[in-house]
């Protein structure tokens, strides 16, 4: 397959994902999450967006980069746990926003990070790059755990 045809293809997955989260936030971000108790550091509605489209980008090059090195040991697992991690993502969209559940969405957050940070040695493992680019993904998934966890404490 050629190489930039991959890369695409990586990267209609990845947005993919944002679409089908995209679609279970809904009226809801503009609903029903303004109605619930927040931290102070809740960031701006304005922030998610722009950090949601860089953070997609970013995966899908390390994906991608790990996928061009396919043959090595390690890397079908490694692609095949970035689907996983995709269908993660997407997961918690539909429950947080869709079922509005941010306790069911906490609980699958803490899988969601688990294989982050799997990916995050693995892809590292594979691919310095692919490492660094997969670090911002796991550090806003990160803080989004907590603010989740915050979100739900504050409202149960």
């Amino acid at each position: 397959m050629n190489r930039w045809l991959a890369l695409l293809l990586f990267l209609v997955a990845s947005f993919t994902a944002a679409a089908i989260g995209g679609y279970a936030t809904g009226t809801s971000v503009q609903t029903w999450y303004p109605t619930l108790a927040k931290p102070a550091w809740n960031p701006p509605p304005w922030v998610f967006a722009p950090v949601w489209t860089l953070l997609y980008a970013l995966m899908s090059v390390a994906a991608w980069r790990v996928w061009l090195r396919r043959t090595q040991p390690g890397a079908a697992g490694a692609l095949a746990g970035f689907g996983v991690s995709l269908a993660l993502n997407a997961l918690w969209s539909l429950l947080f926003f869709g079922a509005r559940s941010p306790g069911g969405a906490f609980a699958e957050v803490v899988v969601f990070w688990s294989c982050l940070v799997v990916l995050q040695v693995r892809f590292w493992r594979l691919d310095r790059v692919a490492g660094v680019l997969w670090l911002p993904y796991l550090a806003w998934v990160s803080f989004a755990s907590v603010l989740n966890g915050t979100v739900w404490w504050l409202n149960r």
